[in-house]
């Protein structure tokens, strides 16, 4: 049977390209990898956040618009992203929520605690320790890598129809289902990083698209052979996904399971490196060769970005 190794990406819609930046790579201390267009809607970026490398599980990326509304967290939806911070890290993560104002929670679920808190456009997030999976290299401010967030722990998934759902991570996903407490339904991949999955048992709200929701996960494929073999069997299976879309940094296929929620599988390569030298990732706008010749007028369209070092952090 075929396994996904886990989550590759997950991607967000928010309002302001430059409060995301200072959030994600400012707050939380991830690196901006990519800086790009939605290739689908070139007159908005899209941001890609990760470790070092932006390896795949470890990756969000953004779609900010000022223009849409505010969005509903709810079914057909992620509802919660997390992810896996160091061993003993927990005191240097409160501490420095505590420094930028950002209210946070703790919370226990499957006997882990977590640190719950929002982004400024309302998307939910968690931090958990756990041992596993590689150190995060990458440094900014006072982020050393011992406190580094190092990718996904996982995401919790609020459908319409869990149990279809669940048949879907389980059955063709190839996931291994570990426990059911507390309301929700647990599953495991076999990766160290973006391995975790819950979905949510009990009832929700509707779920609303716009600013502060996720507009999709997407799961590993091992390479373009793999990515194909996943969309035969969904065909099989009575799915229906889309022709394989090449977004440069992978090539994907996407697909709505039954309780609303967008999947998406991506190939592991080629990586964010493929167009830029890995020591100079996310500091250049790069567009798709078909776009190129519109450069200049999209840098005219799109509002000036950087990633800057935030004053709770100086001294």
């Amino acid at each position: 049977m075929q396994k996904t190794a886990g989550i590759h990406h997950i991607s967000a819609m928010v309002n302001d390209a430059q409060k995301t930046i200072d959030f994600y790579a400012g707050v939380l201390g991830f690196r901006l990898v990519k800086k790009t267009i939605n290739f689908d809607r070139p007159e908005v970026y899209h941001l890609y956040f990760g470790n070092e490398t932006g390896q795949p599980g470890t990756v969000i990326t953004f779609f900010p618009w000022a223009k849409q509304l505010k969005g509903r967290i709810g079914t057909g939806q992620v509802g919660v992203t997390g992810y896996i911070i160091p061993k003993g890290s927990t005191e240097f993560w409160e501490s420095r929520l505590q420094k930028f104002g950002i209210k946070y929670e703790s919370a226990v679920r499957f006997y882990e605690r977590y640190l719950k808190f929002a982004d400024p456009d309302g998307l939910e997030l968690e931090l958990i320790e756990r041992q596993e999976g590689p150190m995060n290299n990458w440094n900014f401010g006072s982020i050393q890598p011992e406190y580094a967030i190092k990718g996904f722990g996982g995401a919790t998934l609020i459908s319409a129809q869990p149990n279809k759902t669940a048949d879907v991570l389980e059955n063709i996903l190839g996931m291994e289902c570990i426990g059911d407490k507390d309301g929700f339904l647990r599953f495991r991949s076999e990766a160290e990083i973006g391995n975790i999955i819950n979905i949510k048992l009990t009832p929700s709200v509707r779920g609303l698209m716009g600013a502060g929701t996720v507009h999709h996960i997407a799961w590993r494929a091992k390479d373009e052979v793999d990515l194909l073999r996943w969309r035969s069997l969904l065909l099989e299976k009575g799915y229906y996904p889309t022709e394989v879309r090449d977004r440069n940094y992978f090539k994907a296929i996407y697909f709505h399971e039954e309780g609303g929620i967008l999947f998406e599988i991506a190939t592991d390569p080629p990586g964010f490196s493929v167009d830029e030298p890995e020591a100079e990732l996310g500091k250049k706008l790069m567009l798709p060769s078909w776009l190129e010749s519109k450069r200049e007028e999209l840098n005219d369209i799109l509002p000036p970005v950087a990633v800057r070092d935030l004053e709770e952090d100086k001294g």
